[in-house]
């Protein structure tokens, strides 16, 4: 059964939602990640907001709480230089 969608976020919604997440040390769960949103964000929204973050492959979601696990392009560039020993310009 398909989820029914009341609202979609708007960018900067999801955009503060991603930086809470990456700046977190430890893994969030979703009451801690309300907590530290600088705006309150609906439940509903918020979900969907994890949904597509978890899809795109930018968190996932332990037992612990929500991570951020994604790997920028200028980081996937430094890991593969390390890995071949060379220097990145």
């Amino acid at each position: 059964m398909a989820k029914r969608i009341i609202h979609y976020p708007r960018l900067d919604t999801i955009l503060q939602v991603e930086k809470t997440i990456k700046k977190a040390k430890d893994p969030l769960s979703k009451n801690e990640l309300d907590r530290r949103l600088p705006k309150q964000i609906m439940r509903p929204t918020l979900n969907v907001i994890l949904d597509y973050l978890s899809e795109s492959g930018k968190i996932a979601t332990l037992k612990e709480g929500i991570i951020w696990i994604h790997i920028d392009d200028a980081s996937k560039r430094l890991k593969d230089a390390i890995k071949k020993g060379t220097r990145v310009s």
